[in-house]
């Protein structure tokens, strides 16, 4: 009789596992709370009108239609039962299983403060990339019909928190299209005249970079119109703006991109978990005392040989998914496999138009090659040859015209004052 394999997550580890599984004696069931593979490193891009959602993600079932030995189901794990190898779904139905692999990533922390959430979105789905365009471009249809000219500041003010790779990129993206994209849109309104400001509690942006490369992005960024703001911590964020230190800035829109934490399914194995609410994993990414359950990617505290974290990045997971996949292949002992190794193919950021930073092995570079890199990488990591047919074309497009497809508010209702300008 088949193995039965239970995956949790359709994200870069659990679909990387899934494939592993082709072609193989064990029977597969993937359970993930969407229809679809999300290609997160792209989020920003959805959110400041580069990409439309189509372009970033794709259906589950299309990627795995010809693994016959792998069956997906749409739902979401509330509870993980490690003694007796089930798990209970928010449907009320449980599956049980010979092995788990836990793939279910991660969501932005705000560090105690929940109540900021809504008034300053994080980026980890797809409803939050379309929930910011809508903030984003409402904003500036709002600037341009309110006469009051506190309130129309307020609109123009954009601030972001986290000076990771994810706010580097969302800062730099708004300023391009404050700057380029929307420069001759508007007759009311210089959208020239937005503040950008890029907000990082430590000594300095892109801390899992060198200073070099820190050093260009910030600069980058300012010549591009973003304030950036090191050393400097958020103590309020409400409905009219946020507070750092004793300063408040009036803004209607707060970006959250400083922080992760795990999802809180992790809570029911009831082993110990890092202050990020991740699971702390062997050498082999399973759980202590629990050799047929793995947890890889953002959900796991998994460090290589130096004793270092592993980042929460896409290679990392689907190297893990397809390590742990070729374990449960053989079907070794604890004691016979030997300890998950991530290579390294190094880190990237872009910033901008033709701008990025670079970082593979020993070797760094900024700019356009770097930017070239980038999108070259990105593309090839894509799932469907669709997506990266259209999304090297929008790239094009926007490097060309500076102009950006997706610029649609489709909320019925944004709230806009309605006003008729004489």
């Amino acid at each position: 009789m088949n193995k039965k394999i239970v995956i949790i997550g359709g994200g870069f580890g659990g679909l990387s596992a899934a494939k592993t599984f082709k072609n193989k004696n064990v029977d597969v069931t993937l359970v993930n709370k969407t229809n679809y593979h999300l290609f997160q490193p792209l989020l920003y891009q959805v959110a400041t009108a580069s990409l439309s959602p189509s372009d970033i993600a794709s259906p589950i079932r299309s990627i795995l239609r010809n693994q016959q030995n792998v069956k997906v189901i749409l739902d979401e794990v509330i509870e993980i039962n490690k003694e007796n190898s089930y798990i209970n779904l928010k449907s009320e139905g449980h599956i049980s299983f010979d092995y788990l692999i836990i793939a279910v990533g991660a969501k932005h922390s705000y560090f105690g403060h929940d109540e900021w959430e809504k008034f300053a979105p994080g980026l980890k789905t797809l409803n939050d990339a379309l929930n910011i365009r809508e903030r984003v471009l409402s904003s500036f249809e709002k600037a341009e019909i309110t006469e009051d000219l506190l309130e129309r500041e307020k609109y123009l003010n954009f601030v972001i928190v986290g000076g990771g790779p994810t706010g580097v990129e969302m800062a730099g993206a708004i300023a391009e299209i404050a700057r380029d994209t929307l420069v001759k849109d508007f007759r009311n309104i210089d959208s020239k005249n937005t503040k950008i400001q890029l907000i990082e509690g430590q000594e300095r942006l892109l801390m899992a970079y060198d200073n070099k490369l820190s050093e260009y992005t910030r600069t980058t960024l300012e010549k591009m119109g973003v304030k950036v703001r090191a050393k400097t911590v958020v103590t309020e964020i409400n409905e009219n703006g946020i507070k750092i230190g004793d300063e408040f800035i009036s803004s209607n829109n707060v970006i959250w991109a400083a922080g992760n934490k795990a999802a809180p399914v992790l809570k029911t194995l009831n082993i110990e978990l890092d202050n990020s609410g991740r699971v702390i994993v062997d050498s082999d990414l399973s759980i202590p005392l629990y050799p047929n359950i793995f947890v890889i990617g953002d959900a796991a505290n998994a460090k290589d040989n130096s004793g270092v974290l592993l980042p929460g990045l896409a290679p990392v997971a689907t190297q893990a998914g397809k390590y742990v996949a070729n374990l449960i292949i053989k079907d070794q002992n604890k004691e016979q496999r030997k300890a998950f190794k991530y290579f390294d193919k190094g880190t990237m950021a872009t910033i901008g138009r033709a701008k990025a930073v670079v970082k593979i092995g020993g070797f760094e570079f900024t700019g356009f090659f770097a930017w070239l890199t980038w999108t070259f990488v990105h593309i090839m990591f894509l799932v469907s040859f669709r997506s990266k047919v259209i999304v090297m074309l929008q790239w094009l497009w926007l490097y060309i015209s500076n102009q950006r497809n997706s610029r649609l508010i489709v909320k019925e209702n944004i709230d806009i004052e309605q006003k008729t300008l004489n």
